[in-house]
């Protein structure tokens, strides 16, 4: 049997993350919402599996995560959520806060490339 995407745990969580997003979360989805990279529609705090991931887009099967500081110490647990993620053939690219406060458009490169958009 095929594994769920949402689970009613998973879902209630990141709904509740929605309303909750980081300053940087808010600069970046400003920037992909509304199918401005590439036309690809991207979700924001969306349910996969066990885990609330920070944006995806679904059709690419990409995974984009925006880390803070409290991911220096949990590098065990990104990393089996990368995995986790990788194994239901998902990309998985990650920026930190700084990156996408100080060089957004880089940022908007990167995705752009993993999306398939030649820039």
């Amino acid at each position: 049997m095929p594994e769920r995407r949402n689970r009613p745990p998973t879902v209630k969580h990141a709904k509740r993350l929605r309303g909750e997003m980081t300053e940087a979360e808010k600069k970046l989805w400003y920037r992909i919402r509304l199918n401005q990279v590439g036309g690809c529609h991207f979700r924001r705090q969306v349910s996969i599996g066990d885990y609330a991931v920070d944006f995806a887009c679904l059709s690419k099967k990409l995974v984009i995560e925006v880390d803070g500081g409290q991911h220096d110490w949990r590098k065990d647990e990104d990393e089996a959520r990368t995995r986790y993620l990788e194994a239901r053939g998902y990309r998985v690219i990650r920026f930190w806060n700084n990156e996408v406060f100080e060089n957004v458009e880089g940022v908007l490169h990167v995705i752009a490339r993993a999306v398939g958009i030649p820039v």
